[in-house]
Parts: structure tokens; sequence; C-alpha cells
């Protein structure tokens, strides 16, 4: 899935220069002592060479910070099941935590929907759905914003930050 494929672009070398620049972005924005992410499903896929769950573990855990998985369309209750069982723990408490469809974060009256696909909420006030799975595609929707990895909203939000008087 590397190149200019159906996807998304993902202009890297190899799968591991890809993993490498991921993991390396992570950690540049992710304080390891205080955030928690939410990870909004598509933990790990390669068609051509699956990855084993120890390579998922491994890659995982050099990561910052707690995560909050939600479950996507090529994650399955097995991967969860061992990625529960050989957690390496963060700060006293589990680093990994798992939802089947979803969960919901309220902020400062806004309701934040955090599912793996988009949904179409209706007419809301103070109601986001941030939601990956499309890939470099977008909702025509204001409320349904892609926060995947590849969305193209990405390019927006030092501008939406900037807006806010917020730091991207």
């Amino acid at each position: 899935m590397l190149g200019n494929n159906q996807f998304a672009p993902r202009l890297f070398d190899s799968v591991a220069a890809m993993n490498q620049a991921m993991i390396n972005a992570w950690n540049a924005r992710v304080d390891d002592d205080n955030d928690r992410v939410y990870h909004l499903g598509d933990i790990a896929m390669n068609p051509k060479a699956m990855p084993t769950e120890a390579d998922v573990l491994a890659i995982l855990s050099q990561l910052h910070g707690q995560i909050d998985f939600i479950k996507g369309n090529h994650d399955y209750q097995a991967r969860f099941k061992f990625l529960h069982k050989n957690d390496p723990g963060w700060h006293g408490q589990p680093k990994f935590l798992f939802h089947s469809v979803g969960t919901i974060i309220k902020d400062d009256h806004t309701q934040f929907i955090m599912t793996h696909y988009p949904m179409m909420l209706g007419i809301t006030k103070q109601t986001l759905n941030l939601h990956g799975h499309i890939h470099h595609s977008m909702m025509p929707i204001a409320e349904d914003i892609n926060v995947g990895v590849d969305a193209p909203e990405r390019e927006l939000v030092p501008a939406v930050a900037a807006l806010l008087g917020a730091v991207p």
C-alpha cells in the first residue's frame, strides 16, 4: 500500500520507513506522561505481509501516552485480546484501552463522538463526529471530521488552530 495508491499517497521507500516516520511524528506531539490518544481504528494492515501480533505490540509500545483503541474494519478482537494480555502498562495503569464501536468525550459543552466510520448525525449543535476509515477522502458535512493519519483535513489543522488562538 506504499506509493500513490487508491487509499492515500504513502510516499515511503518501505513499510519500516513509514512506520518509523509515524512513530517519530506521534512521539514529537504526544507527551508520554500526560496524554491520552484516541486511535480510531485500523491499527495495522499490510495485505502483502500481515504483521504478527508481536510486531504490532512492538510498534505500539514505542508510542507515547495512553491509547484508547476504537475497533476499525481491519481490526479484530483477537488482536485487542493479545494487546490487552501483553499490555506494557503506563504509569501504573493500562497503556491500552479498547472500545468496540466508539466513545464520547465531552468538553466545554461540546460532544465529540469518536468512531471509526463516519456517522450521519443529522442537525446537531455542539456535537462533532471525529472518525477515520475513509483515508484521503472527506465527508461533505461540517460535523464529520476525518482525523485519520492520511486525512485531507489534517492540512487544515494549523489554520483552524490559528483561528481558535491555539497552538497546533
